[in-house]
């Protein structure tokens, strides 16, 4: 057995600038932010993020980390709008690629399949073509001859994906309602971290939870990360909802200088073992 566990200072480690990192979960669920954390915590930068946004994206963007951000959406879910993230939007700060939430979903199962692109229907009539013209259109070779979208892959360098748990040799598992796309993110990338709420033994995920919820293979998994509330401050059920007066605290430091360096120097520049005693003690 390959005993693949690891530290967040480790995976950081592997990272390099320029780098294009696919980040799991979805707006504000599950996102592995003790990783995100970490490199808020390097010195790297120029990065490209792929990610149905949330506040992964937004830090890494008011951080200065990011060069371009390829997504679907970019949401706090229960606020709108990511606040970072739309002021680096707005402020040319980035290069935003703006995809069909499908859309991406194709790139990266394309990736994922090692394919070139695939088809789709989605983008049609739309202005992605057209402020994308790099997202060509394909014939049909059949009889009918429609013309559709083909979605190019969407490579990705290295993936980090938060789980509710997993075992030591690298399968993990989500315990919650909502997977969504953390094992596409885990298999279009050349290399990728999950952290986990908790690592247990492997036979203890057949009794946690029933064979579909075992969706990330060990195969496609470089490095396991132990990060009892990594998704902090997103959600991880069942293990814990989404922190909503913690995210409100977190979306108003992006009108306030001086909330935004409080913040910073609270909750962004210590260890994961501090962020939670810190946690612990707010509560």
């Amino acid at each position: 057995m390959i005993d693949k566990r690891c530290s967040h200072e480790a995976v950081v480690a592997t990272l390099q600038d320029g780098m294009t990192i696919g980040i799991g979960g979805w707006g504000s669920r599950r996102k592995p932010m003790s990783l995100v954390r970490a490199i808020l915590q390097s010195d790297l930068k120029d990065l490209t993020i792929v990610s149905y946004a949330g506040p992964d994206v937004g830090l890494l963007c008011a951080a200065g980390k990011v060069k371009k951000v390829i997504y679907g959406f970019a949401s706090l879910d229960s606020i709108p709008l990511e606040p970072w993230f739309r002021t680096a939007r707005q402020s040319g700060q980035i290069t935003a690629v703006e995809l069909d939430e499908g859309m991406l979903w194709l790139g990266l199962q394309a990736a994922a399949r090692r394919l070139p692109f695939q088809v789709t229907r989605a983008g049609l009539g739309s202005d992605v073509l057209v402020n994308h013209p790099w997202i060509k259109t394909v014939d049909s070779p059949y009889e009918d001859g429609e013309t559709m979208v083909a979605m190019p892959a969407i490579p990705i360098d290295v993936s980090l994906i938060h789980m509710n748990r997993a075992d030591a040799r690298g399968n993990a598992q989500f315990l919650g309602p909502d997977i969504f796309f953390d094992d596409l993110f885990a298999a279009a990338a050349d290399r990728c971290y999950v952290s986990a709420e908790e690592i247990v033994p492997t036979e203890a995920l057949q009794e946690l939870g029933s064979i579909h919820t075992l969706r990330i293979s060990r195969m496609n998994v470089t490095g396991v990360v132990s990060a009892p509330n990594g998704a902090h401050f997103t959600a991880c059920d069942p293990d814990y909802g989404r922190d909503e007066a913690f995210q409100k605290l977190y979306a108003a430091t992006a009108r306030d200088p001086d909330a935004w360096r409080e913040f910073q120097e609270t909750w962004l520049r210590s260890s994961p073992e501090a962020y939670n005693q810190a946690l612990a003690e707010r509560k």
